[in-house]
């Protein structure tokens, strides 16, 4: 078993994104796909670019992919990976990780895309942004398997014999820890960013029952051969939450009642959903009416997608009752356009609202409003939460509030580090990328190409037309094709002339040119079976400049089989005359069109269509009550089609607002930290995803608890560490026979026999071939009991003798299987047998006088007693307990 960390490791600072390798055996385990952050203050300084070339290298070879949490760190680059290096192996997560996680990629997406043309920076830039399209990030999050919390996963294929378990994690809505049972090496448990505390909307992780230090392990994840964790916070104390709810909340009473406004940098979906949940309850207690604005372009369909996940979450969310706003003094509940009956009513969210961009917040709320802005991405580096800190920040009385320390090399943790020290107020520099519209010479310039443009597209589709037509002409000499298409133009011309004369007569309809006519006006005879009063003239007139109805003559008309047509190419028009051979020529079939059904009904097709359209604009937009909606989005896609260029400026912003933080990231701390792992009690343990300091600290603090593992790994990027003894698999194929003699028992969730064969190579495959021995073939194992079947042999003496036996062997029997002496005490109970323990690994059964079992520490069980009905009972259970392997 080898672990490689791709990002994320356990020896550097900036190790925000979560990406590592597992092999086992010969699958390769993707855990997590995370994004950095790409708008970095100082690009020199980015490493990413190793990480991307190595998930690049490795994408295609990976077998499965697991993720654990819904936010970018975890899970940002796998659309981009998905869709364009080859990660396409089969992916879990919960529901609530791939919808949320959807979210916040394509949250990330839309904001970069609209300031920076990502497409058009060269590969050699760094950092080069891997942005997807949003196409591909919905393509990706649809391939996910989503699986509930505590429901194993045999997987098949190349992964077969694996089994996957999600947990709870806490931290984000769905947030799972992994399980992974492998038959060669063992359970490994894989849990990152766990909180074991409740909050409003979740639950704390399962794998410590009851969320507090002192509690026992979750059974199922108790003691895995191979424990994955982070130490990321193994130095951080934090207060309790009561107190930080607290300061918070006072923080934003006090600034809106003196006037101010406050910027709430925040993520799109994983830790938002806690966010507003407090701040909405604080506002309808507190009888707030500033309001509160969520500037992002995903917010509503985020508040949509978390009101169908309720059955995933905890905490007090379903406990709590929500007063009825100040400003409704009707006691209903207000319900807007976009509410429906699903959710608790924490979830309605009645203080919110959504703002699109910055432009649109300083329209309908001018700066001089006091107001609370929420804001994304948390990290300040690009996209609203960027633009609108640069007005922000230089209005003294305002308040930015940092939730979490940020990423390094970004804007929030820079004003995280002056905050901590403690700076006087000073002014920052900051590159702002935007999209404006073109003007002025620009614009005409851009005008002036994109004609050029579409007149080269106009001269080479009628160039296509031309060479269109040459291929589709009929064969034939030149005399032939310029003498027909003279007949062609003047039949066209007598078809359809500005008279509109015609004749009636019986027969077929036939067209006749007169050449000795002067004018060469053709005459027209037609009977029988068209009524030309049905043609409409100016339909006529437009078949006729279209199609030509020469059988002989090339265009844009199928190819047809003529009548009458002479055999030799050669043979002129008088010639075939006189053969009496006739070219006939044929007026167009227009076939008329039933005006009516079949009940007299008059039909009107369009009617119909312009009806279904606007019914479908309706249920799209919400009817009549959505139309200032709609002008918006009519208004925002005509700016998209304006003309715009990428610019990018750097602005001096001046620090006159306060700064403030609040740890409200829902991790555990160092003290939870280095309270858990001890109790997990892993046999191996790797850390990730911490700086050098806080991984020599939990390593010391594991290294004083004398019954904890030594065997603690913590590799740096780009490091392959083999966990375990390294064992070589070889691909073998067991014969029809063999398999037919092997008597199997169950163990656990697998089929256990032995086997006892000889191997083979056949000509006509690779893979060795199993086949089973006969008895006597065995050679007899050295601690083999032997037997003496009865033989006569006369003595060389002449005496008479006793008869011996000769040697043969006793067949072997194995069993699999650890005894728990408290799952044997159940089932007796169950059976009506009274069973006490009488001491550590001591278990007495049916009162202590018919036996009792004991369990030594080498995983050697005895079984002591007079033979009676107890003791066979006792012994068939435990049997029962185990897997009976024999060597037949």
């Amino acid at each position: 078993m080898f672990f490689t960390a791709l990002s994320g490791d356990a020896k550097s600072p900036k190790s925000s994104p979560l990406c590592y390798v597992l092999q086992i055996d010969d699958v390769k385990i993707l855990l997590d796909c995370g994004a950095p952050d790409w708008c970095p203050e100082d690009p020199t300084t980015s490493n990413w670019e190793p990480y991307c070339a190595a998930l690049e290298s490795i994408a295609p070879s990976i077998d499965l992919v697991l993720f654990s949490h819904g936010d970018l760190p975890h899970i940002g680059l796998y659309a981009y990976a998905h869709a364009r290096w080859g990660l396409r192996a089969p992916a879990y997560s919960s529901l609530p990780v791939q919808a949320l996680g959807r979210i916040a990629v394509t949250e990330e997406v839309e904001n970069i895309r609209a300031e920076q043309d990502v497409d058009l920076i060269a590969p050699e830039t760094a950092p080069h942004p891997r942005i997807p399209t949003t196409k591909e990030v919905a393509t990706a999050f649809e391939s996910l398997i989503t699986l509930r919390y505590s429901q194993p996963s045999h997987l098949s294929g190349k992964c077969q014999g694996l089994t996957i378990t999600p947990y709870a994690a806490g931290h984000t809505l769905g947030g799972t820890l992994w399980k992974i049972r492998s038959p060669s090496s063992g359970t490994i448990v894989y849990a990152v960013d766990l909180n074991h505390m409740k909050e409003r909307h979740l639950d704390g992780t399962v794998l410590i029952k009851g969320g507090g230090g002192g509690s026992a392990v979750f059974e199922p994840l108790a003691r895995p051969d191979l424990f994955i964790t982070d130490a990321n916070r193994a130095l951080i104390t934090v207060p309790r939450r009561k107190d930080r709810d607290a300061a918070l909340l006072d923080t934003i009473t006090t600034t809106l009642e003196h006037s101010h406004s406050l910027l709430l940098p925040c993520d799109s979906s994983a830790r938002l959903l806690e966010l507003l949940i407090l701040l909405d309850q604080h506002w309808s207690f507190a009888r707030l009416r500033a309001p509160i604005c969520l500037m992002s372009r995903t917010g509503k369909e985020m508040r949509s997608i978390v009101r169908s996940l309720v059955e995933w979450m905890g905490g007090t969310i379903g406990k709590e009752d929500v007063a009825i706003p100040a400003n409704n003094r009707s006691g209903k509940r207000k319900r807007d356009d976009d509410d429906d009956d699903m959710g608790n009513l924490a979830l309605q969210f009645g203080h919110l609202e959504f703002i699109a961009s910055p432009a649109a917040l300083l329209q309908k709320y001018p700066s001089s409003k006091p107001k609370l802005i929420l804001s994304v991405p948390a990290t300040l580096s690009h996209g609203p939460s960027r633009a609108f800190f640069t007005s922000f920040a230089s209005v003294r009385g305002n308040v930015i509030v940092l939730t979490s320390r940020g990423e390094p090399d970004t804007l929030s943790r820079l004003l995280y580090d002056r905050w901590l020290s403690a700076q006087p107020p000073d002014s920052v520099i900051a590159k702002v990328k935007s999209k404006v519209p073109l003007q002025g010479a620009e614009l005409e310039e851009y005008q002036t190409r994109q004609r050029a443009a579409k007149e080269r597209e106009a001269a080479q589709q009628a160039a296509l037309v031309r060479t269109q037509r040459l291929l589709e002409a009929d064969e034939g000499t030149d005399s032939e094709t310029d003498e027909e298409d003279g007949r062609d133009r003047e039949s066209d011309a007598g078809s359809v002339g500005e008279d509109g004369e015609r004749g009636e007569g019986g027969g077929d309809t036939a067209m006749k040119s007169d050449a000795g006519s002067s004018s060469g006006a053709p005459q027209v005879a037609s009977g029988g079976g068209l009524d030309w009063s049905l043609l409409d003239a100016d339909d006529t007139h437009a078949r006729a400049q279209q199609l030509s109805y020469d059988i002989y003559l090339k265009g844009n008309v199928s190819r047809t089989t003529s009548f009458f047509k002479p055999t030799a190419a050669n043979v002129s028009n008088s010639a075939a005359q006189a053969a009496g051979l006739t070219r006939y020529r044929m007026f167009p079939m227009v076939e008329r069109r039933r005006r009516v059904d079949a009940y007299g009904e008059t039909l009107d097709v369009g009617t119909w269509m312009r009806k279904g359209r606007s019914l479908e604009e309706d249920n799209r937009t919400g009817g009549e009550a959505n139309k200032q909606e709609r002008r918006k989005f009519t208004k925002y896609a005509v700016e998209e089609s304006v003309p715009s260029k990428f610019i990018s400026e750097v602005v001096e912003v001046p620090l006159s607002c306060q700064s403030f933080y609040i740890d409200l990231e829902g991790l555990n701390d160092g003290r939870a930290i280095k309270t858990i792992v001890p109790q997990v009690n892993p046999r191996k343990m790797i850390i990730v995803h911490a700086s050098p300091e806080a991984t020599e600290s939990l390593i010391s603090s594991c290294a004083s608890i004398r019954a904890m593992t030594r065997e603690i790994l913590a590799p740096v990027v780009g490091e392959s560490i083999m966990v375990g003894q390294q064992t070589n698999t070889f691909t073998i194929s067991l014969s029809d026979q063999l398999l037919d003699s092997v008597v199997m028992s169950r163990f656990e969730d697998n089929q256990v026999g032995y086997v006892h064969g000889r191997i083979s190579v056949t000509a006509d495959s690779s893979i060795p071939l199993l086949e089973p021995i006969a008895l006597g073939e065995r050679e007899p194992p050295s601690d083999a009991h032997p037997i003496y079947p009865t033989t006569t042999q006369a003595p060389k003496n002449g005496n008479s003798a006793l008869p011996y036996r000769a040697a043969s062997t006793l067949p072997q029997s194995t069993i699999i299987g650890d005894l728990k002496l408290a799952m044997l005490k159940s089932r007796l109970g169950t059976l009506g047998i009274s069973a006490e323990f009488a001491g550590e690994g001591v278990l007495v059964c049916g009162g202590g006088a018919n036996g009792g079992g004991m369990k030594t520490g080498r995983g050697q069980v005895i079984l002591e007693g007079a033979p009676s009905d107890v003791y066979y009972t006792v012994r068939q259970q435990v049997y029962g307990l185990h897997a009976v392997v024999a060597d037949m």
